[in-house]
């Protein structure tokens, strides 16, 4: 990986789970166009990329959870006007994939500051698994090992929602 991947993914480091970010063995991210089709390039991208790092058997969690964050992304994190426009500069939303030894990171960056999925939180998943924004996110909270998010700092505006998976070794 080159330094432009390690400064790309410094943002992503300042809120991920405590790891050492030298430590990653493999990292993978693709941009994703304002449109809801942009979950299926996100799940084959995911496929794609685990399969490379033989990780095959973690993809049915690993691609639920991605799905959910990139639809999160798409519905929530996007003006109504942004879906319409072609010919963006920049892709809005983007997908990261990150490996460790021991663990597996999913992280969607998207140009909204708000906070994912409203008043969710894990510990107040009872009365908020109804909800649309909920549900997603307690899928999040059941299929990965945690997650959580951060606004991106410096010249980036936006966030970043993370979940993790644990690897066997």
């Amino acid at each position: 990986m080159g330094t432009n991947g390690s400064t790309m993914l410094e943002p992503l480091r300042q809120g991920l789970p405590p790891v050492d970010p030298t430590a990653v063995s493999g990292s993978a991210s693709c941009a994703l166009p304002a449109r809801y089709e942009a979950v299926r390039g996100a799940r084959s991208f995911t496929r794609s990329t685990l399969s490379q790092w033989g990780l095959d058997e973690r993809f049915d969690d690993v691609a639920l959870v991605v799905s959910e964050l990139v639809t999160n992304a798409l519905r929530h994190a996007l003006p109504d006007d942004a879906r319409a426009t072609t010919g963006e500069p920049e892709a809005p939303v983007r997908l990261h994939l990150m490996r460790w030894s021991t663990r597996l990171v999913c992280a969607v960056r998207d140009p909204s500051e708000d906070r994912p999925g409203g008043s969710f939180t894990p510990e107040r998943t009872d009365e908020n698994c109804d909800l649309e924004s909920g549900r997603g996110l307690f899928l999040v909270d059941s299929y990965s090992d945690g997650w959580g998010w951060h606004p991106l700092a410096g010249r980036l505006t936006g966030k970043v929602v993370w979940a993790l998976f644990m690897l066997q070794d």
